[in-house]
């Protein structure tokens, strides 16, 4: 019969496996890289390619990363929350974990190699961090870190924001403030007069559109995130409202 350090060879054996078999991650995390960008207050983070805008008055902060070509999948990964901490570098880490939103698109560097300046070329897995976030998990010096990450479910106050832009026939309804999931992948509109959903497209980040006069009428929402699950936001926009409001919804729970 087996003995007893036979049963603790083969256990470490298969421990070592499973490491090598998730590439070295601990179960449920990926690994990455990360870099820091946007100034010390963090202001060069304003906009981004998710059209959130100004992520102060939308209520981001400072929690905000540029994703690369292929975590950012065409946009369809805005509003998305990620957990990241900083490993495998004694010098630089720091021994905590932050949460940020993805609000902006890490452009690749094709005249780089993915190694060396190319850090946002596919297929790198890799966040462009705002600088304060970034010193919360590293020290500045580093100017590059390896990090996991994981999806986690967005923690947001309030409800789902609904800002109507464009004009008649142009409806252009940027969505922030999302929870859960947090990336929206489908949204739905209705008018009070028209009383039908109709699907809208995605114009660029999290702004959706819509070619329908709505002029004059309530309007209802039905967003759709990564995770299959929707709320409906019925009459969310009054009959009275202008373009360039903001509206508050529903939010996931």
């Amino acid at each position: 019969m087996m003995g007893l350090r036979g049963f603790i060879a083969i256990a470490c054996l298969l421990f070592l496996l499973s490491i090598i078999a998730n590439g070295g991650s601990e179960q449920g995390w990926n690994d990455a890289h990360a870099t820091f960008y946007g100034g010390g207050d963090a202001s060069g983070t304003m906009g981004g390619a998710c059209g959130y805008g100004n992520l102060y008055s939308q209520g981001y902060g400072t929690n905000t990363a540029a994703l690369s070509t292929t975590l950012f999948n065409n946009g369809q990964s805005c509003g998305a929350c990620f957990e990241l901490k900083c490993v495998n570098d004694e010098r630089w880490c720091l021994q905590s974990s932050i949460v940020v939103t993805a609000t902006n698109f890490c452009p690749p560097n094709n005249a780089l190699p993915n190694n060396d300046g190319g850090w946002c070329n596919p297929p790198n897995q890799h966040f462009d961090l705002s600088q304060p976030v970034f010193q919360q998990i590293a020290q500045q010096e580093a100017g590059i870190v390896p990090i996991l990450y994981r999806r986690v479910p967005c923690q947001k106050k309030g409800g789902i924001r609904f800002t109507v832009n464009g004009h008649s026939y142009f409806n252009l309804v940027l969505i922030t403030n999302v929870g859960g999931a947090g990336d929206v992948q489908s949204v739905s509109i209705k008018g009070s007069r028209t009383n039908n959903w109709e699907p809208m497209s995605r114009n660029w980040g999290q702004n959706w559109q819509s070619n329908s006069n709505l002029d004059g009428q309530s309007l209802s929402f039905k967003v759709t995130t990564s995770d299959g699950r929707t709320v409906e936001c019925s009459d969310v926009i009054p009959d009275g409202w202008s373009f360039g409001q903001t509206f508050i919804g529903g939010q996931f729970t």
